[in-house]
C-alpha cells in the first residue's frame, strides 16, 4: 500500500505457479538452427526457450563436464543441463532459460557465467560504487573465488559493505551446494525453487521503507517470520497476523475493489480526466482524455493539470497491473516546451518510485511518451484470466 492505495497486486494461481528463478536439471528436446536457439525439456510437461547465442557456456551434468572435460563443447540434443527460468511464459511463449544462474539477496545478486561486478542503475554515487567495488573485488581474492559475479542491488546503499559482503558469501555458498547437488540428481530435478511472491516482496522493498507486513494466512505468517527473522530482524517487529471474522483483511483493505479497478479498461482520475489501457500483443496504449474535468484557469493550465495527475495515476496503474515491455503514453497535447518538459520530470520521478526497472525513453514528435518496463511476472489480466481467486496481497 502507497498513500492508502493499493500500489501492487500480487496473485499466486492455487496450480501451476511462476517458474520464474526456478532452476532445474533439464534435457535438451531439439535444437533449431534458424533460431540459433534449443528448447529444453523440463519434465511435467514444461518446456523452456534457451537462446545459444545468449547462453554460449552449457552447464552439463555429467561426471566428464564435473572434471572440466566438456567446457566449450557444442549442444546436442538429448545432454543433460543445468537451467535457471529467467522469464515466465507469456501466453503462447514458452519461460525463457538461462545457463547464466542468478542466486538473490536483498542487496546482491551472485551471478555464475557472468564475472563482473555492477550496480543497479539506481546507484548513481561514483565514489562509494568504487569503494564498494574494490572491497568486492579484494573478497573475491582473498576467498579465492573469482568464478562468479555480483550486482550490487539498490538496498544496498542503505547498508554497510561488510553486510554486503557477507551476503554475498553466503549467496556464493548457496551457489556451491546447488551445483554440488546437481551432480548426483537425475534430469528434471528442481534443483531450487524460486521463494512465494510475498516473501520476494518482503525482500525487495526498498529498505526503511516497510512500514507493516499484515496477514491473516497462518502459513504466510510463520514463513514470512522465519524470512524476517533470519534476514531482516529490524523489520520482525512489523509483522502482524489479524485475526477478525467478521472483518476479513480482503475486506478491511478493500482488496476486491483494488482488484477489480486493476482490470478495467478505463481509470477515472480525481480531477475528472481518465486514462484508458490497452495491453496488446506488442505494446501497451495509455491514452489520456480530460473527461469531465472544466478548470477555471485558461486551456493550458488545465491540460498540465490532468497530464501531470495523469503521469502519477499511469506510473501506479503499471506496477499496479505489471504492465511491462514497451508502453505508451497519449498525453493531452501541449503546445508549452516548458510545460512538457515539466510533465517528464514529473513522470520519471514516479516511475523511479517502482522496484522493477521502468525507463522513460522519450517524447516523440507526435507528443507520443515511450517507456520500457522490465517483463519479470506475467501481467495481472493474464494471470486473473487463468482463473485465479481474488487472493491478492498489497505490498
Amino acid at each position: 500500500m502507497s498513500d492508502s492505495r493499493c500500489r501492487s497486486l500480487s496473485l499466486e494461481p492455487e496450480e501451476s505457479g511462476s517458474l520464474l528463478g526456478n532452476i532445474y536439471i533439464g534435457k535438451v528436446k531439439n535444437i533449431v538452427k534458424n533460431i540459433n536457439a534449443a528448447f529444453i525439456d523440463l519434465g511435467g510437461g514444461k518446456t523452456g526457450y534457451y537462446s545459444l547465442s545468449e547462453n554460449r557456456e552449457h552447464r552439463f551434468t555429467s561426471p566428464l563436464a564435473a572434471a572440466g572435460a566438456q567446457e566449450g563443447r557444442t549442444l546436442r540434443q538429448g545432454d543433460e543441463i543445468i537451467v535457471q527460468v529467467s522469464r515466465d511464459a507469456v501466453k503462447t511463449k514458452d519461460p525463457v532459460l538461462s545457463s547464466n544462474l542468478n542466486f538473490t539477496g536483498k542487496y546482491s545478486v551472485v551471478t555464475l557465467g557472468k564475472t563482473q561486478i555492477g550496480f543497479s542503475a539506481k546507484i548513481t554515487d561514483p565514489v562509494w560504487k568504487e569503494e564498494v567495488k574494490e572491497y568486492l573485488l579484494a573478497l573475491k581474492e582473498e576467498t579465492g573465488r573469482n568464478g562468479f559475479g555480483v550486482i550490487v542491488r539498490t538496498n544496498a546503499k542503505e547498508t554497510t559493505k561488510e553486510v554486503i559482503g557477507g551476503e554475498v558469501l553466503a549467496l556464493k555458498q548457496r551457489m556451491d551446494e546447488l551445483l554440488a547437488k546437481a551432480e548426483n540428481r537425475t534430469c528434471f530435478t528442481l534443483l531450487e525453487g524460486a521463494e512465494p511472491s510475498f516473501i520476494l516482496s518482503l525482500r525487495d522493498t526498498y529498505a526503511g521503507s516497510l512500514q507493516s507486513v499484515i496477514t491473516d494466512d497462518k502459513i504466510c505468517y510463520e514463513e514470512m517470520r522465519r524470512y524476517l527473522d533470519k534476514n531482516q530482524k529490524a523489520d520482525l517487529e512489523k509483522l502482524q497476523f489479524y485475526q477478525d471474522p467478521l472483518l476479513p483483511l480482503i475486506k478491511l483493505y478493500k482488496l476486491e475493489a483494488a482488484l477489480e479497478e486493476a482490470l478495467e479498461r478505463r481509470v477515472w482520475l480525481k480531477s475528472g480526466g481518465y486514462l484508458v489501457i490497452e495491453p496488446t500483443e506488442a505494446l501497451t496504449v495509455v491514452d489520456v482524455n480530460t473527461g469531465k474535468y472544466s478548470g477555471k484557469k485558461n486551456a493550458e493550465d488545465t491540460i498540465l493539470k490532468i497530464n501531470l495527475e495523469a503521469a502519477a495515476e499511469t506510473a501506479r496503474q503499471l506496477c499496479l497491473r505489471n504492465l511491462s515491455g514497451i508502453i505508451i503514453v497519449d498525453f493531452i497535447d501541449m503546445a508549452r516546451e516548458e510545460h512538457k518538459q515539466q510533465l517528464l520530470t514529473a513522470l520519471e520521478e514516479e516511475l523511479k518510485k517502482d522496484p522493477v526497472k521502468t525507463v522513460l525513453v522519450d517524447m516523440t514528435k507526435l507528443g507520443l511518451v515511450e517507456i520500457t518496463r522490465k517483463k519479470v511476472r506475467k501481467p495481472l489480466h493474464e494471470v486473473y484470466g487463468r482463473g485465479v481467486k481474488p487472493n491478492g496481497v498489497p505490498n
